[in-house]
Parts: structure tokens; sequence; C-alpha cells
């Protein structure tokens, strides 16, 4: 039981969320759910399609992912996230949910949703090479998701202002 409570936090650190709401999701399937990465300046953007007819709990996280190579997942497991985001999101449709702040460098992009509280109850999880030998004891229904990005890169600080923020409003220039 303790590699999946790794998988629940590692991934996500969403799993409280998850537990908290009921709801029923009827005939899920794999596609139900997908995840989109962008990156905007210090922050990653997950874009969360959830064509599953229910609302679903979901957290996003980011591991090191040092030179943009994926650590091992049981690595990314053990030493947990501290940069993520259980923002509200997972409504039928399309939501997000920001991880801010994040410093400069290569991360690995994991992300979950899930709902509990119905039987059976759904997960839908990042995709990551061996993350099926974490979930063999996993207690619901569990959907490996496949997105665009599992690396993304968050470069440093831009040393060049922006020339507008520093003209005064109504100037000529």
């Amino acid at each position: 039981m303790r590699p999946l409570a790794r998988v629940l936090t590692g991934a996500a650190a969403c799993a409280p969320l998850m537990l908290a709401l009921p709801s029923t999701a009827a005939a899920a399937e794999p596609g139900d759910v997908t995840y989109s990465y962008a990156v905007n300046g210090s922050s990653v953007t997950n874009t969360i399609t959830n064509n599953s007819g229910v609302q679903l709990q979901c957290g996003t996280s980011l591991a090191p992912a040092p030179g943009g190579v994926l650590p091992p997942v049981a690595e990314v497991l053990a030493n947990g996230q501290t940069l993520y985001s259980t923002d509200p999101a997972g409504q039928p449709g399309v939501s997000t949910q920001t991880v801010s702040d994040v410093p400069a460098g290569d991360y690995v992009v994991l992300a979950t949703c899930g709902t509990q509280d119905s039987d059976p109850a759904y997960a839908w999880i990042s995709d990551y090479p061996g993350i099926q030998d974490q979930l063999g004891t996993f207690p619901w229904t569990v959907f490996t998701v496949q997105q665009a990005s599992t690396v993304v890169t968050v470069g440093p600080p831009s040393l060049i202002p922006d020339l507008g923020s520093l003209l005064p409003s109504g100037s000529a220039f």
C-alpha cells in the first residue's frame, strides 16, 4: 500500500482532494481525460480536458528532470514533489491548473485526476515509463493518460526588462 500512497502523493499531491469528492463515473474510458502542458515564464499550466461527464479532483506536480531526461519513476515518487497545484479543476469540459514560481530548469510534469466514493472508482494518471509497476495494487480502475509533453523546460528570468513597462503612460516612444 505504501507505493500506492507515493503514487497519489507524488504524481499529483491531490489524494486528499480525490477522497473528499463523492462522484459517480459510469462506463469511464481511458480517453475521457487528457492533459496538455505549456510553459509561460516561470509558470507551468496543465490544460485538463474531462469528457467523463462527472466532476473530478485533479492535481499537477513537477519533479526535476536534469538535462531533460526522465528519472526512474521510483526515484520521482520516492523523492516527492514540492512544486504542485491542486487548484480547483476537473469539471466536465476544459479546465486548467497552474504551478507558479517555478525555478529555471527541466521538469517532468505529472498529473492525476480521479473520483472516488463511487463503485467502481476511476483515476487518470500521467503515463510515465514504469508507472504501471507502481499501480499494481491500486484499488481503483486506473487509466494512464498520454499527453503532449512529459518534460518541460522553464527558462531563466529575462535579463532585458519589458521596455513598455519602463516608459510612462502616453509616452511618444
